[in-house]
């Protein structure tokens, strides 16, 4: 790639590194814990993904706690579920009830306070929390951003925002923005540390075309179904639709590649967290659904059904679609080769974020998430591992969905129809193919689950409470 050989090989001065960490972010747009080698997916090309995720910790209980984009973005910001901020499903700026939406700059963000705290702070690619002015990433705590406002973008030659400026570029997208990216660290002032989130639009349907180089590991290749067996399945269409969606992956990792050389290059790496993640995860024939949260079957019977025909949809919160791929390295810090089993989520990242730059969560702001750098320090601390999510699907469907979520155990309920509730044992069924909710045996199970949902929805102050 072009822009790797612009690169400066000028070594900032780390002396006035190493008073904070340097910290890049990586997110990507819809990538399944499953879409990594790391995750042991014998299919998955990320050799780079792979090695970053050796150099540190790998957390393979890593979730958001909303299934789509705008919600589990918001939650990542400010580290509060999207009930809270009138943000349930993704925004659609197309609709005008949705045309004003946006995350509301009174709500904290972690960008903002590293920057108070002298951080040098960029946002390259996705934002969807909002095109209107008041919504910029610049009011958010980002003093630079290249990338663009909405949900999604071409594959090739979008049209970005760059220091304010919008115009066409010509290229893959993602490497698009990678340049932007390596054009951020080189030009990194030597006085400050500096916060720099990546997010990609990849891989986000639709995946191709992508670069032969990433295509070729997966053209002709045989893959491996997550769920053959699952009835109706529309293997054809599940094969080829995991053929392209890997490359899309694959065209990620290459471009992680190259920041992490850029890193060395600059001799930024000793003195710079690397984070890499999502902000969902997703299903391509994993219980016989295509997408996240707001997933259709894949079927054979509905294979001609358009678009998100009601008869195709299939919302859910499957642990597919809320687990992210996540590894954190942390040089002098976090033990290379870790495996981080407790579970996390994507409210965390607020709290512990700022404990990674030796900063504290002011006690004036309201912070749903924990600080997991104790866990990731190697600390023997008691941890919680349970988890409660949220869904108020109003794109294609309208379930209002709730999941509260135990080792061993995973209730999803669909207030208004409790017929769809879900209730899995995971210690026995991690796979989430037996739905126990009407199963007399597990009865006190249920009714456990949902007094933690209860005091969970009245803890934030769920609007659906105000419906019962």
């Amino acid at each position: 790639m072009a822009v790797l050989g612009a690169c400066s090989t000028t070594h900032h001065p780390q002396a006035v590194r190493r008073r904070r960490p340097n910290i890049v972010f990586i997110c990507t747009d819809d990538q399944g814990p499953w879409a990594l080698g790391r995750s042991g997916n014998p299919d998955a090309h990320t050799p780079n993904l792979d090695r970053l995720f050796g150099q540190g910790a790998y957390l393979p209980n890593s979730f958001v706690v909303t299934p789509v984009c705008s919600p589990s973005r918001a939650s990542t910001m400010c580290s509060r579920y999207g009930t809270e901020v009138g943000i349930t499903d993704w925004i659609n700026h197309r609709l005008p009830s949705e045309a004003s939406l946006g995350l509301d700059p009174g709500y904290t963000t972690w960008p903002e306070l590293l920057r108070q705290a002298g951080y040098h702070t960029g946002l390259v690619g996705k934002w969807h929390l909002g095109n209107a002015p008041q919504y910029h990433p610049t009011k958010a705590g980002f003093r630079y951003f290249a990338g663009f406002l909405e949900g999604g973008t071409t594959v090739q030659d979008p049209v970005l925002e760059v220091d304010g400026q919008i115009g066409p570029r010509t290229g893959y997208t993602t490497d698009i923005l990678t340049g932007y990216a390596i054009d951020f660290l080189r030009n990194a002032p030597d006085d400050a540390p500096f916060l720099l989130n990546v997010h990609y639009r990849s891989p986000h349907q639709p995946y191709t075309p992508v670069p032969d180089e990433d295509m070729v590991h997966y053209a002709g290749r045989k893959m491996t179904l997550p769920n053959p067996d699952f009835p109706g399945l529309d293997k054809e269409r599940c094969e080829s639709l995991l053929r392209d969606y890997l490359a899309s992956v694959t065209g990620v990792d290459r471009n992680v590649g190259y920041i992490l050389e850029t890193l060395d290059r600059q001799g930024l790496a000793e003195n710079t967290i690397v984070i890499f993640t999502s902000d969902n995860g997703y299903n391509v024939g994993h219980h016989g659904v295509w997408h996240k949260g707001n997933g259709r079957q894949l079927t054979l019977e509905t294979r001609d059904f358009q678009g998100y025909d009601p008869r195709a949809v299939r919302s859910n919160m499957f642990d597919s679609s809320l687990g992210v791929p996540t590894g954190i390295r942390w040089p002098g810090v976090v033990k290379p080769g870790a495996t981080i089993t407790e579970t996390v989520n994507n409210l965390d990242w607020f709290p512990s974020l700022l404990s990674m730059a030796g900063l504290k969560t002011p006690k004036s702001i309201t912070v749903r998430g924990r600080d997991f750098t104790p866990l990731l320090q190697g600390s023997g601390i008691d941890w919680d591992n349970d988890l409660y999510g949220e869904y108020s699907q109003h794109h294609y469907a309208q379930p209002q969905m709730r999941m509260y979520r135990t080792p061993e155990w995973k209730l999803i309920r669909f207030f208004g129809q409790p017929e769809r509730d879900e209730l899995y044992h995971l210690e026995a069924d991690p796979g989430e193919t037996t739905n126990l909710a009407g199963d007399p045996d597990a009865k006190n199970t249920r009714a456990w689950l949902e007094q933690k949902i209860q005091e969970r929805m009245e803890a934030v102050g769920d609007p659906l409470l105000r419906q019962a």
